[in-house]
C-alpha cells in the first residue's frame, strides 16, 4: 500500500513538469545505501529495520534507481551472520546477534529483487575501528591474529603489505558470494588510509620484509593491487556472473604528477591511497569503475567538466558509471548538466546517487526530478559481455491468468547466461513494435509473473545473470 502511494504521490507531482529527451533504455542508476555512522539501525527493532529498508526501497524505485548499493561491512564488521566476522556495531550492541534475529543482507536482496532492483554488497576491505576509543568484540579477528593490523591517527586497520590479511579478505568476500545470490560486490575510494598530515603509516615492519626493493609507494600500489586480482579471482571462480565494482575517489592523477592526469589539483587515487584503478581496469579485474564526482561543474581544483571528459575517456572497455553528490549537485542547480553530460559520453553507461538517504529524503527535489524526468522510464541495467556474451532462452508460453502475465522459461543451471529475471514491455494496439524504446519497458522482475494494470499489446524478454537479453516472445494482446 505504501508503494502505491508513493507512485500516486509521484505521478501528482509530475503532472504539468515537462519531460526532457527519451531517457536511455540501458542505464545503472544506482544508490549508495551506508550502514556507517547510521545509529538508526541500532536504535530501531528488528521489524522497525524491515519496515524503515522497506520505505527506503520503496522511494528508491519511485525514484527510478534500479540497483542499490548496500554496506554490509562497514569496518570489519557484518550486517549478516558471519562466520569470519562480529555483527557489525552498527546494527547491534557488541557484536551481538540481533533479537528477534534477521539476515539484513538477505533482507535487502529479496526486497530489492522483488522491486526489480540488482542488490549490490558494498564492503570497506581494510578498516577496523573509525575512532581510538573504539572497542572490538570479543571474537573479532584483530584478537586472534594483532599481528595483521596497525594502527595509524588512532584507528586500526588491516596491513594491506600480509598475504594474511589479503587472504582474510578475500575469505569474507568468498562468503558473501557463496552465500548470498548478491548481484555484485563493491568497494569504495578506503585503500590505505587518506593521509594525515605529520603522520605515516606504520608499515615499516611488512615492508622490510616484504618490500623487496621497491619504491614505498610501489610496493604499496602492488599491495592493492594483489588483492583487487584476488578478489575478482574468487568471484570468478565462485559464482562468475557476480560483478566486481570500485568507486575510487575522483581523481586519479593531476595532470602536474603526470601527463596523462586530469586538469585538477587534489588528492590523488594513485599517489596518496596507493589505489591504481585503471590498472585493474585494464586487467579485467573489475567489471566497473564508479569514480566519485562530487564537485561542483566549475569547481576551481577538481571540475567537474574536466573531469567527467578524463573518466570518460579511461574506462579501459569496462562500464563505466559516475558518482554523484546529491546535496551538491542539488544545491548548486546542476542536475539537468550533469545527467546530460554522462548521457552525451559514449563510455559512460550511468550515474549513482550519494547518499540514498538524500534521495529518498528528496533533498532539493531530487527524487521529483529523478522520478518526474531523468529516470521517469525503467531502465535495464547495463550487460556485462566479457563475462557472457551467450543470451538466455526466450520465454514461452506467455498468456494472461487471473489479471497476470504469465509465461514459462527453463530453471536456472548455475550458469552466467540463465534466465533469472525479465523485462515487460508494452505497446498500444497498433503501436509498431520497438523494443528499443525505453518508453515502451514498463518493468523488470524476478518473478515468472506480472500482475497486468492496462490493456495492451505486451511482450515479454529473458534477461541472463548479466543482463544479456534473450529474444522476444510472441506479442499478446491483453482486454481488461
Amino acid at each position: 500500500m505504501k508503494l502505491i502511494n508513493t507512485i500516486i504521490s509521484v505521478v501528482a507531482i509530475c503532472v504539468g513538469l515537462s519531460a526532457t529527451a527519451e531517457n536511455p533504455k540501458r542505464e545503472f542508476r544506482g544508490a549508495w545505501m551506508h550502514t556507517v555512522f547510521q545509529d538508526g539501525y541500532l536504535k530501531r527493532s528488528t521489524d522497525e529495520n524491515k519496515q524503515y529498508l522497506r520505505d527506503q526501497l520503496d522511494r528508491l524505485k519511485s525514484a527510478g534507481v534500479n540497483a542499490v548499493i548496500f554496506q554490509v561491512r562497514p569496518q570489519a564488521d557484518a550486517f549478516y551472520p558471519s562466520p569470519l566476522e562480529p555483527w557489525s556495531r552498527f546494527l547491534t550492541d557488541n557484536g551481538k546477534a540481533p533479537i528477534p534475529a534477521w539476515d539484513p543482507l538477505q533482507f535487502m536482496i529479496d526486497e530489492s529483487h522483488a522491486r526489480g532492483m540488482e542488490l549490490h554488497a558494498w564492503l570497506n576491505p581494510y578498516r577496523v575501528t573509525s575512532s581510538k576509543n573504539q572497542t572490538l568484540p570479543q571474537g573479532h579477528v584483530y584478537h586472534k591474529h594483532p599481528e595483521w593490523f596497525v594502527r595509524f591517527d588512532g584507528k586500526i586497520y588491516f596491513d594491506p603489505g600480509l598475504h594474511e590479511s589479503r587472504d582474510f579478505i578475500t575469505a569474507v568476500v568468498r562468503d558473501i558470494v557463496t552465500r548470498y545470490d548478491v548481484d555484485g560486490i563493491h568497494f569504495d575510494d578506503y585503500f590505505y588510509p587518506y593521509p594525515v598530515k605529520g603522520l605515516k603509516f606504520q608499515d615499516a615492519k611488512s615492508y622490510s620484509k616484504y618490500g623487496k626493493g621497491m619504491e614505498l609507494a610501489e610496493w604499496r600500489r602492488k599491495n592493492v593491487d594483489k588483492l583487487i586480482e584476488q578478489v575478482h579471482a574468487v568471484i570468478a571462480a565462485t559464482k562468475p556472473w557476480v560483478v566486481f565494482g570500485i568507486s575510487p575517489f575522483g581523481i586519479w592523477r593531476n595532470k602536474t604528477s603526470d601527463p596523462t592526469g586530469s586538469d585538477t589539483r587534489g588528492l590523488q587515487n594513485y599517489d596518496d591511497l596507493y589505489a591504481d584503478v585503471l590498472l585493474w581496469a585494464r586487467e579485467g579485474w573489475i567489471d566497473y569503475q564508479l569514480p566519485q564526482l562530487y564537485w561542483e561543474l566549475e569547481n576551481k581544483s577538481a571540475p567537474y567538466l574536466s573531469l567527467i571528459d578524463w573518466w570518460a575517456a579511461n574506462s579501459h572497455g569496462r562500464h563505466m558509471f559516475i558518482g554523484q553528490d546529491v546535496n551538491r549537485t542539488m544545491t548548486a542547480d546542476e542536475l539537468t548538466r550533469k545527467v546530460d553530460l554522462t548521457r552525451r559520453a559514449e563510455t559512460i553507461t550511468g550515474n549513482c546517487w550519494w547518499p540514498a538517504y538524500s534521495v529518498t529524503s528528496n533533498v532539493g527535489g531530487i527524487a521529483d526530478s529523478l522520478a518526474c524526468n531523468y529516470q521517469s522510464t525503467v531502465a535495464l541495467v547495463p550487460d556485462y559481455p566479457w563475462i557472457s556474451d551467450k543470451a538466455p532462452k526466450s520465454v514461452s508460453g506467455l498468456r494472461v491468468s487471473a489479471g497476470k502475465l504469465q509465461w514459462r522459461a527453463p530453471e536456472p543451471k548455475g550458469e552466467s547466461d540463465d534466465a533469472v529475471k525479465y523485462v515487460i514491455y508494452r505497446f498500444d494496439e497498433g503501436e509498431k513494435i520497438d523494443l528499443t524504446k525505453s518508453t515502451s519497458v514498463v518493468a523488470v522482475t524476478w518473478n515468472k509473473s506480472w500482475k497486468v494494470s492496462r490493456p495492451g499489446i505486451y511482450i515479454v524478454t529473458a534477461l541472463s545473470r548479466v543482463n544479456r537479453e534473450s529474444a522476444p516472445s510472441e506479442p499478446i494482446k491483453v482486454k481488461l
